[in-house]
C-alpha cells in the first residue's frame, strides 16, 4: 500500500515538473520573440530545441501554444514565422495537387482554386515521378480509390494528404491502411436529424436508400425510431425501388447522397408518385448544384476552408478529421404522414432488401 502511493505520488512530482518546465519554455519562447530574438520565421524545431535545451516534442508544443494564442503561425510546408512578419506574408505557399476521378465534381475543385490557385489536378496517379511531388505542399485526395501504396509514398515524403468525402462506413468498413488528415459528412448525425422529424411526423415504414456496402443510414435510423416509438420497420433498397416500395406501405426515405437522391425523385416521377404526399424523401450528402431534396448538405466552400485549417493548424504524423454536419436544405419534399394503407403485403417487392425488421 505504501509502495502504491509512493509511486502515485512520484508520478504527481513528474507531472508537476513537467508542467513548470513546458510553461516556463513557453514563457522564455514569447520573451525571445518580444525582444526580437525570434523573428520573421523562426529556426527549424530541432535548432530551437538545442537552444533551449528541450526535447522536441515539449518545444512544438509550445509552439502550437503560442500559435493558438495567436503570437506564431504555423503552416505545414512553410514553417513557423512570428505573427504579422514581413517573412510571413512574403513566404509564398506551394500549390496543392488535387486527386480526381470521373465522377468528381469540378466546383469542388473551384473552391480550392480561390485558396491556392497554381494548383494542379491529376486523375491517374500511375504515372506520376516521385520527384513531380516535391513541388507540392499538400495533396488533396478527391477520389474513391487512390491506391494505398501512393499513399504511403506521399507520408514518407512528409507530404500532408487530405481525404475529403471518402467516408468509410464506421459500422462495418475497414479503415484504410495508412492515416492521413480527413474532411467528412458526418452521416449520422444528419440522418438521425432527419429520422426523427420523420417519426414525430408519423412516419413508421421507413426505407433507407444507400450502397449496398454500408448499412450507415439503415442503422441510424433504426436508433433513431427506436426511442419514439417500437412500431417501425425500415427496408434497403435502389433508387429504382423506392417506387414498388411504396405501393407496399413505406412512406418516407432517406438517401445517403444526392446522387441517390436524384435517382430516386426521378423514378418517382417516372412512377406517377407524389412527394411529399405518397412518400417523403429526404437525403444528406454533397453539392453545389440545385438541392434534389430536402437534407443536410455541404457547400465546396465549406469543404475548402476546412481543409485550409487543416493544413494551417496541422501537424506532420498527427492526422486530424473534421466531421462536417452540413445545412438544412428545405427543399419541400418531407412532411407529416397524410394517408395510410389499409392493407399492405407482408413482404417487399423483389429487389428491396429488409434491413431492420419491424422491431419486437
Amino acid at each position: 500500500m505504501k509502495s502504491e502511493t509512493a509511486r502515485l505520488a512520484g508520478q504527481r512530482l513528474h507531472s508537476s515538473a513537467m508542467s513548470y518546465k513546458f510553461q516556463r519554455l513557453r514563457e522564455r519562447i514569447r520573451q525571445a520573440v518580444a525582444n526580437g530574438e525570434l523573428n520573421g520565421k523562426l529556426p527549424g524545431e530541432r535548432e530551437l530545441a538545442r537552444r533551449f535545451h528541450v526535447n522536441a516534442k515539449t518545444l512544438s508544443k509550445a509552439l502550437t501554444d503560442l500559435a493558438a494564442e495567436g503570437l506564431l503561425h504555423r503552416s505545414i510546408g512553410r514553417g513557423t514565422f512570428v505573427r504579422g512578419s514581413k517573412d510571413e506574408k512574403a513566404a509564398p505557399m506551394r500549390p496543392w495537387l488535387v486527386l480526381l476521378d470521373a465522377n468528381t465534381d469540378r466546383s469542388l475543385v473551384d473552391s480550392f482554386k480561390s485558396i491556392s490557385p497554381q494548383l494542379e489536378t491529376c486523375l491517374d496517379v500511375s504515372s506520376i515521378r516521385p520527384s513531380y511531388l516535391n513541388q507540392f505542399s499538400a495533396v488533396i485526395d478527391l477520389a474513391a480509390a487512390t491506391p494505398e501504396t501512393f499513399i504511403r509514398d506521399l507520408l514518407v515524403r512528409g507530404i500532408p494528404v487530405v481525404a475529403v468525402g471518402q467516408e468509410r462506413d464506421r459500422l462495418c468498413l475497414p479503415q484504410r491502411t495508412y492515416s492521413v488528415n480527413g474532411v467528412m459528412l458526418d452521416t449520422m448525425l444528419g440522418v438521425s436529424c432527419l429520422a426523427r422529424e420523420l417519426v414525430l411526423g408519423g412516419h413508421r415504414r421507413f426505407l433507407a436508400i444507400e450502397e449496398r456496402t454500408k448499412i450507415t443510414v439503415a442503422e441510424t435510423i433504426r436508433r433513431t425510431a427506436s426511442r419514439y416509438c417500437y412500431d417501425y420497420s425500415i427496408d434497403a433498397c435502389s433508387a429504382e425501388d423506392a417506387a414498388p416500395a411504396v405501393e407496399f406501405g413505406a412512406t418516407a426515405c432517406i438517401c445517403d447522397s444526392v446522387q441517390a437522391a436524384e435517382r430516386t425523385m426521378q423514378a418517382l416521377e417516372r412512377a406517377g408518385i407524389s412527394v411529399p404526399q405518397n412518400l417523403s424523401v429526404a437525403a444528406i450528402g454533397w453539392s453545389a448544384r440545385d438541392y434534389p431534396c430536402t437534407g443536410y448538405f455541404v457547400d465546396p466552400k465549406q469543404q475548402a476552408a476546412a481543409v485550409a485549417e487543416i493544413l494551417a493548424s496541422g501537424q506532420p504524423g498527427r492526422p486530424t478529421t473534421l466531421w462536417l454536419s452540413g445545412t438544412l436544405i428545405d427543399r419541400g419534399t418531407t412532411g407529416p404522414i397524410t394517408f395510410r394503407i389499409a392493407e399492405t403485403p407482408t413482404s417487399m417487392p423483389v429487389g428491396v432488401e429488409s434491413a431492420v425488421m419491424i422491431a419486437q
